[in-house]
Parts: structure tokens; C-alpha cells; sequence
């Protein structure tokens, strides 16, 4: 037991190795997520400042809207500039402690994405499906505290697996084949120095509780919004409840597909290579897509976007 509460103290930092290639091409990938970062918080905060600046959107589904976009920007914050600095850097290395509290935030913050995606759809559930109820349900204040439950509650349910990890002995392996200190490649590195089936067992556990609780939710209440907009009597009310609806559904693909592939079994040992793509995809992509599939798609917010950018 002493032994292994020493080794622990061996690992100072990590290597994230993100994706090895040659400088010219290290340089050329730096570019595109840098723009791409740039892009995803430029289209995020045009929907934070469209919500608060237009009135008419001073409603439930849309305060939740800006507070899904804030989260994004949150979101690709986390991880998104350290790797922007690995691809320039040398040495690609993290300290010990910057790479726990990067693994927290990025959970909590994911945490509270799966969260803030039942509530939007709770809150579409109950528009469609119960509209003479909504008005007195949905108030402003309740709406509020939904918000409020969903980022404590986000940074609270993976706060027992973060502290597990920092308990466990890194005896020496400190290379993550990963941009970005991810839960997988972290357990990897534990197990080769002692067997760990109880914090694999304790971490999957949570991650597919959360995963799955919320997926079936969600899928459970569009399902009902589903079968209530085809017997809309209204071709154009159930023209744009569905394209509200398609929206949502579109980003829940999205983040749920990757996020389903990297995190039900982690330590599971995935094909090489392929945590980091699906970890990339719903990490940097999705909030990059969500601004575009939210706004095209809706003619209040492309209204609202039109005037932030003076346009009309």
C-alpha cells in the first residue's frame, strides 16, 4: 500500500500526443481548428446576444437556447485551445494537476450538455404535447431553476470518479495517445501499474447512467412529440413544430453517436486511434455544427440573428 501511494508521486505530467504527424501538417491542422474555434464562438455568442438582445425571444425554449450556446462555448474551452497549443508545441506536455481539473471540467461540462438536452426536450414535450398547460408549467422562473439544476447538477455527478482517479498510483507510463486528458487513456496508464476493476466498474457505471437515462429520455419524449405533430390538424403549425423538433433531434445524433462509441465502456480498449476521433467529433465538431442546425432552421432566430449583424 505504501509502495503504491509513492509510485503515484513518480507522474508529474503527461504527453498528450493529440494526432502525430509532421510539423508542416501539425501547422496546417492548427489553422483549420483554429478557425474552427474561432467560428464556433462567434456562433454560439451571435445566439447568446440574439436571445438577450431580442425580446420576443425572452421565452422558455429560447433562454434555454442560450444557455445550450453558452455551455458550447464552455464546452469547446475546455479542451479546444490546449490543443491548439499542443500542435505548436514540442514537448506536448500537461502537468499532473492541469490535466485532472481539465478531465473534471470537460465531464461536468459534457455532464451538463446531456442535461440541458433532456430539458429542451422536456420543454418541447410540453409545448406540442400539452400546450394549454405550457403557459402556467413552463414559467420564466421554472425555466430558471431548470437551468440552474442542470449546471449544478452537471459538475456535481462526476465530481466521485475525478477524486477516485487522483487516489490511483501512475507508476510511471505518462503518454496519452489523445489531445485532451480523456477518461479512457487516464484508466489505461493506472492499469498497467495495479489492476483497477472496481474504478473502471464505478466510472462506466456513472458514465452510461447518464448517457443512457438521458438518451432514452430524450428519444421517449419525441417520440410522443412526434406522434403529436403528424396528427396536427395545421399543415403549417406541424410544418414548423417539426422543424423545431428536427433541430434538436439533429444535434442529439450528433453528440449522443460519439458519445455513446467513447465513454460506455471506458478502459474498454477501442481500436487505436479511435477514441480520440469520436472524442473530436463531439467535443469540437458538435459545438461547431449546433449554431448552423439551431439557426437555419428557425425563422425567429434567423430574424434576430439578421439584426445583432445589422443585416436588416
Amino acid at each position: 500500500m505504501i509502495s503504491a501511494r509513492n509510485t503515484s508521486n513518480t507522474v508529474s505530467y503527461f504527453i498528450l500526443l493529440g494526432f502525430p504527424c509532421r510539423r508542416e501538417i501539425q501547422i496546417f491542422l492548427f489553422s483549420i481548428f483554429f478557425m474552427v474555434y474561432i467560428l464556433t464562438l462567434l456562433g454560439n455568442m451571435a445566439i447568446v446576444y440574439a436571445v438577450h438582445w431580442d425580446h420576443r425571444l425572452h421565452t422558455p425554449m429560447y433562454i434555454l437556447l442560450a444557455n445550450f450556446s453558452f455551455l458550447e462555448i464552455c464546452y469547446v474551452n475546455s479542451d479546444v485551445p490546449n490543443m491548439l497549443v499542443n500542435f505548436l508545441s514540442i514537448t506536448k506536455t500537461i502537468s499532473f494537476t492541469r490535466c485532472l481539473l481539465q478531465l473534471y471540467f470537460f465531464f461536468s461540462l459534457g455532464t451538463t450538455e446531456c442535461l440541458f438536452l433532456s430539458i429542451m426536450a422536456y420543454d418541447r414535450f410540453l409545448a406540442i404535447c400539452r400546450p394549454l398547460h405550457y403557459p402556467t408549467v413552463m414559467t420564466i422562473r421554472f425555466c430558471g431553476s431548470l437551468v440552474i439544476f442542470c449546471w449544478v447538477y452537471g459538475f456535481l455527478w462526476f465530481l466521485i470518479p475525478v477524486v477516485l482517479i487522483t487516489q490511483l498510483p501512475f507508476c510511471g507510463p505518462n503518454v496519452i495517445d489523445d489531445f485532451l486528458c480523456d477518461l479512457g487513456p487516464l484508466l489505461d496508464l493506472v492499469s498497467v501499474c495495479v489492476p483497477i476493476p472496481g474504478t473502471v466498474l464505478i466510472c462506466g457505471t456513472m458514465s452510461s447512467l447518464l448517457i443512457f437515462a438521458t438518451f432514452f429520455y430524450i428519444i421517449g419524449s419525441y417520440t410522443l412529440v412526434l406522434r403529436a405533430v403528424i396528427q396536427m390538424p395545421s399543415a403549417s403549425g406541424s410544418k414548423k413544430a417539426f422543424s423545431t423538433c428536427s433541430s434538436h433531434l439533429a444535434v442529439v445524433t450528433l453528440f449522443y453517436g460519439s458519445v455513446m462509441i467513447t465513454y460506455v465502456s471506458p478502459g474498454s480498449g477501442q481500436a487505436k486511434g479511435m477514441q480520440k476521433f469520436t472524442t473530436l467529433f463531439y467535443s469540437v465538431l458538435t459545438p461547431f455544427f449546433n449554431p448552423m442546425i439551431y439557426s437555419l432552421r428557425n425563422k425567429e432566430m434567423k430574424d434576430a440573428l439578421k439584426k445583432v449583424m445589422g443585416c436588416s
